[in-house]
């Protein structure tokens, strides 16, 4: 044993240990890398993996749904409110919350298991359905929404994470590609469902259906979900949380969106609270770099992510996050202020989108499965996703339907192909008990993406609307009516153009449309540094060995 060094590996919970014998540890020479610890895949039965799927693709839908149903309630919600400014906040608490939330979930995980913190969340977004479902006023509505959002973030990446515990990477590339399929279902039908509410019973049943959905997943996760529960003490789990990281982290990316959201809608951009939260945002970038690089011992995005080999796959994810979710959410705006779609017509004029991106999602997925192979999709998804945005450039008052509808087709294949790859290129170059934090920092950079598309594309519609002042009063209109097409109040008035005489009218669509094509070019130029990102992706042969995933302490120490 002399000038040896033995390792032992030291798990708080369960022991997972590769077993040695002293004359074993006598030969092993220190390793450069310390190897992951061999476990045993636990058996599950036919039936129980089912459960589990259909109740994390329930979890899934329900989070997912949350994004886009109230994209067409919102100017019902704003009116019956009484608080035009609440336009984008509607939308932009949930996806801020959601963004800075989801890698702060899947580290709790990392420490107290999967199963506990998974459960959690479900109940915490339950409860915070409920608290939407009552507000009397906007304020209420924009709390329950972070809340909301805050779990729902924490629900969208722990599916990620579950499937990828459970399966290995060529096998999981199946089962995400049907997490595609959820996703995009819920894009489809939260419209659908949110102009149905709106229009034919109450805006408010937009939450109350998150209430049997979020139950059923509870009670299914709870007696089948069986991973690897650490049972870590509260206290050292407490103790080993990165508190500097998670709460830089929400600093940055809450600070910074709100300033971008409130910019121009609320404040003043030259106002000192925009100002404040902008820079004190951008400051904490420099605090989130330094608590990850000098103070966390389980840092809860490693920034050895951001590594050559990683960058240019997530910049990808970056902007495909930002591209897709602006034609979900700003189409219904466009149908129902130019082409005068009642709330449930808006959202069935966007199925072909979502329909093309569900469809094309799956189908993916089986490619990849059977081929190994995530670059191609990469090429022609950007490809084509950048094309279909750039199309919806040209639309006016004169747009037909059809010519629409042929758009979204175009934009939703691309967009479809798009979702898995990126998670599975990151995924492949990690050991399995770091596929969770891998998991939730590329979730991370594309919520936060989607959130600023929404907030962004909300500013560029905003003053576009100001910058068409002018124009809208040669037309004629009074001066209260221009008020209430200025642009924080314009998403709230998209009816206003039809009590106006035709000439009027046309010159208020026409104004609406020119600032939604902004809004688009803005994306199209995203989606051209996605195809650029696609180019440099690593390629990397999907393995088919699957290990179940540690979670729980861990630390290494060497003893003499």
């Amino acid at each position: 044993m002399e000038n040896k060094k033995a390792y032992e590996l030291d798990l708080i919970g369960p022991a997972y240990q590769t077993q040695t014998t002293p004359t074993e540890h006598a030969s092993i020479e220190p390793p450069s890398e310390l190897p992951e610890p061999a476990l045993q895949v636990q058996p599950r039965s036919k039936f129980r993996m089912a459960m589990i799927l259909v109740a994390l693709y329930m979890s899934l839908f329900v989070a997912a749904l949350d994004a886009t149903i109230v994209a067409t309630a919102t100017p019902t919600i704003t009116a019956d409110l009484h608080s035009a400014a609440g336009y984008i906040w509607i939308g932009g608490s949930y996806l801020i919350a959601n963004a800075a939330a989801a890698p702060i979930w899947v580290k709790f995980s990392d420490i107290w298991g999967r199963k506990p913190i998974f459960l959690v969340a479900v109940v915490i977004f339950f409860a915070s359905s409920v608290v939407c479902a009552k507000a009397v006023d906007m304020q209420m509505l924009i709390v329950g929404r972070a809340i909301q959002g805050t779990s729902g973030g924490g629900l969208i990446c722990m599916v990620n994470v579950g499937i990828s515990d459970l399966f290995s990477v060529r096998e999981r590339s199946l089962w995400l590609g049907l997490c595609e399929g959820i996703w995009a279902l819920a894009g489809a039908v939260g419209p659908l469902l949110g102009g149905a509410f709106a229009q034919k019973l109450n805006w408010r049943w937009c939450f109350w259906i998150n209430l049997p959905i979020a139950g059923t997943a509870f009670g299914l996760l709870l007696p089948f979900l069986n991973v690897h529960n650490p049972r870590t003490p509260v206290l050292d789990g407490i103790k080993a949380v990165d508190w500097f990281g998670c709460v830089s982290i929400l600093g940055v990316t809450v600070m910074l969106l709100l300033g971008l959201d409130l910019g121009g809608a609320v404040y003043p951009w030259g106002s000192a609270k925009v100002i404040c939260l902008i820079v004190f945002g951008s400051l904490m970038i420099v605090v989130f770099i330094y608590s990850e690089r000098k103070l966390a011992k389980y840092p809860v995005i490693p920034l050895s992510l951001f590594g050559t080999r990683n960058a240019a796959t997530l910049l990808l994810s970056f902007c495909h996050g930002m591209v897709f979710i602006g034609a979900e959410y700003y189409l219904p705006l466009f149908f129902q202020s130019v082409k005068e779609a009642s709330p449930l017509r808006s959202g069935v004029l966007l199925v072909p989108l979502i329909v093309a991106t569900a469809g094309t999602g799956v189908l993916n997925g089986v490619f990849i499965h059977r081929t190994g192979q995530y670059r191609p999709s990469m090429w022609i998804g950007t490809a084509l996703m950048t094309l279909g945005t750039g199309l919806f450039v040209s639309m006016d008052a004169y747009t037909p339907i059809a010519t629409i509808i042929g758009f979204e087709i175009v934009e939703g294949v691309g967009a479809g192909l798009l979702f898995e790859p990126p998670l599975l290129a990151i995924q492949q170059g990690v050991h399995q008990d770091e596929v969770g934090t891998a998991t939730s920092t590329q979730s991370f950079i594309r919520t936060l993406a989607i959130s600023l598309g929404v907030i962004v594309g909300g500013i560029i519609f905003q003053q576009s609307m100001d910058l068409r002042r002018t124009v809208l009063q040669q037309a004629g209109l009074s001066s209260t009516i221009l008020d209430n097409l200025s642009g924080k109040n314009a998403g709230a008035n998209v009816n206003l153009a039809r009590s106006l005489p035709p000439a009027q009218e046309l010159a208020v669509k026409q104004a609406f449309a020119w600032s939604i094509r902004n809004m688009f070019i803005m994306f199209t130029c995203m989606g051209a540094i996605a195809i650029i990102a696609s180019s440099f992706v690593v390629r990397t042969k999907l393995s088919k060995e699957h290990r179940e995933t540690v979670t729980g302490l861990k630390k290494y120490d060497a003893k003499p």
